[in-house]
């Protein structure tokens, strides 16, 4: 792939244009732009477990990040499955038959947080697997509010700056670390906006676009996913979209394993308006962007023990999954609330049922599904979707 075929937002010349270059690119197995970039740079890349990694020290070490949402069913799990049970999430399994096709023969390093027992066990297979790559796991403090739990994150932050600068073999100086947090605050708050219009205009910002546009920035490095999402709000300003009936609903569940694409198209043509989710939330799990001067490790410290949106793996301080759920309901007029969660996780299933109750007293109408990467079949999630969207829309007009 050239270098003007990476830079395919500059090129494209419509909205449907772009977003079907983003959607090629989440699906293609085989990461183009990745090894497009190693291959004009020479530099190293980490391949991220996608919750919690602080891409923005592998940025400061000249280093790509790259995040791992597994397959996303375009491969067969053949080899995976005898090195780790067949009863964990799929995103586990499939990252690892990735790593063993060499479908990620380009990655120099591999970083996984403590978000659950899964990551913990795949960061262990894959260095038995992968003697010769970097794997790094990153343990994150539990209780937050601890004046201990910012010394004690901030050293786990300087450990994996020490474990870049080998990789690298280059110096990371704080100054490098701010300049990457500044990149990732602007590309968050473009992430922010583009969700903010998808809430406030889902007819004219389908939430399946805006999940393909962010994406994109998996695969690329920071800056030109910036350029890209500039590039899609002045196309998206310029698309003129009929309206529709919609039903307005919240998505919670897919933190870290996502649902399968066509599944999300699927609730749309049910007439599902998804204005609020946790869909690939690590790209914007800031709220607030990280202090950009002072001591930068500290400062990524203590935007993840405070400012961190709520997953059921991270609950800082004493902030509510219950009440965040209600509240985003609240401020984006939601008229009903979905539960997606993926087979085999237990974080997700486990907080399902606290948020379920929740909605429930809150007298919101909720749908509850499972999925699963392999999932070909949507069929039976659409007439569920339809039939709530119909028992509402119903409700509505009788009242």
């Amino acid at each position: 792939m050239s270098h003007d075929a990476e830079r395919f937002w500059e090129q494209a010349q419509s909205w449907d244009e772009l977003i079907e270059r983003c959607r090629l690119l989440l699906l293609d197995p085989v990461f183009p732009t990745v090894r497009a970039w190693k291959q004009r740079t020479g530099g190293k890349t980490v391949g991220c477990f996608p919750v919690y990694t602080p891409q923005e020290l592998i940025a400061a070490a000249g280093a790509l990040p790259v995040s791992l949402f597994g397959a996303r069913g375009q491969v067969e799990i053949d080899h995976a499955d005898s090195r780790i049970q067949s009863f964990v999430c799929s995103i586990a399994r499939s990252t690892l038959e990735l790593g063993l096709t060499r479908h990620l023969d380009w990655m120099d390093a591999l970083v996984v947080p403590s978000i659950c027992d899964v990551a913990r066990n795949l960061s262990g297979v894959w260095q038995h697997n992968f003697p010769d790559r970097l794997v790094f796991y990153l343990h994150l403090p539990q209780n937050v509010e601890s004046a201990a739990a910012g010394v004690y994150y901030r050293g786990e932050l300087e450990r994996l700056r020490q474990g870049l600068i080998e990789l690298a073999g280059r110096p990371i100086p704080d100054e490098a670390v701010r300049e990457a947090i500044r990149l990732y605050n602007g590309n968050r708050a473009l992430l922010s906006r583009l969700c903010e219009l998808r809430a406030t205009r889902p007819e004219q910002w389908p939430a399946s676009h805006v999940y393909a546009l962010a994406a994109a920035g998996n695969v690329l490095p920071r800056d030109e996913h910036t350029q890209l999402l500039e590039r899609a709000l002045a196309l998206g300003e310029a698309v003129s979209r009929p309206k529709r009936d919609w039903v307005r609903v919240v998505l919670r569940g897919a933190f870290c394993e996502q649902p399968p694409l066509e599944l999300l198209e699927a609730l749309e043509e049910a007439g599902c308006a998804v204005v609020d989710d946790d869909l690939q939330i690590g790209a914007r799990f800031f709220l607030t962007p990280v202090a950009e001067d002072g001591d930068p490790l500290a400062a990524l410290a203590d935007a993840y023990r405070f400012q961190t949106a709520l997953t059921p793996v991270n609950n800082p301080g004493r902030r509510s999954r219950a009440d965040d759920l209600l509240r985003r309901c609240r401020e984006t007029a939601a008229q009903g609330v979905l539960f997606a969660s993926p087979k085999f996780c237990e974080p997700a299933l486990y907080d399902a049922v606290l948020l379920k109750r929740a909605a429930e007293r809150a007298g919101l109408p909720i749908l509850e599904f499972e999925y699963e990467e392999k999932m070909t079949v949507f069929e039976t999630v659409r007439l569920q979707a339809e039939t709530f969207v119909e028992s509402l829309l119903f409700f509505s007009e009788v009242t």
